[in-house]
């Protein structure tokens, strides 16, 4: 706001005043329309609003007051063009009032219409839960039942071609076995059965012819 000069009457000074008030409400942004309350569990709630088109929002401003008043919280939020914000840490089976703001380039809304919601009890919510967990856990073992199956499918199909594997090899290792023990029996036999045994060379030594032996006597 710019200074007031000191030669102004009050009157003046009144409008000049009012005049700024109503600049400075010129500029706020529209207040926020269809605040709702959705998602109503025992500690937590989940409010959503609109905000008329034609004006640059960049943020909002939440009020949250128990109806008893024993707790007030603030909430506030800029940069970001969300639409709704999840109220945690509520007190179980309470009242509670909310109210809504824009925030603009130029400040902030006027506040929204009073809403009013009530929490769940603790017990209302946990029926609802059990079921769905166990819905979830019987989803959860059917799943692994499947992939269990699924995995003791593979590892016998994996054993039966090991089985297959080996029994073709030792298969093989057979056949191979047989031949070479057939060709060494083949390539033994002619030694044996055409050759014929040696017979002793040496016949029966011959006597020397002894040249008889003349002596003479001289007389």
């Amino acid at each position: 706001m710019a200074p007031i000069p000191t030669y102004l009457n009050p009157a003046a000074v009144l409008v000049l005043v009012s005049c700024d008030l109503c600049l400075v409400r010129a500029n706020r942004p529209p207040s926020p329309v269809n605040v709702t309350v959705t998602q109503l569990k025992a500690n937590s709630a989940t409010v959503s609003w609109d905000v008329p088109e034609g004006d640059v929002i960049i943020g909002y401003a939440i009020s949250q007051q128990r109806q008893d008043g024993q707790m007030q919280r603030f909430i506030r939020e800029v940069n970001t063009t969300n639409r709704a914000c999840v109220l945690w840490d509520l007190a179980e089976d309470a009242d509670y009032i909310i109210q809504v703001q824009s925030i603009g380039l130029h400040g902030e809304s006027q506040a929204s219409k009073r809403v009013h919601f009530r929490t769940l009890k603790q017990s209302d919510r946990l029926p609802s839960n059990s079921s769905n967990q166990g819905d979830i856990t019987m989803e959860g073992l059917d799943k692994e039942r499947q992939l269990q199956t699924g995995e003791i499918i593979i590892i016998v199909v994996v054993l039966l071609m090991w089985a297959a594997v080996i029994a073709l090899f030792c298969k093989q290792y057979d056949i191979i076995k047989d031949n070479d023990s057939n060709n060494n029996k083949e390539k033994t036999k002619p030694s044996s059965e055409h050759s014929t045994p040696e017979r002793p060379t040496g016949g029966l030594l011959r006597s020397k012819k002894k040249s008889p032996s003349i002596n003479i006597i001289e007389v």
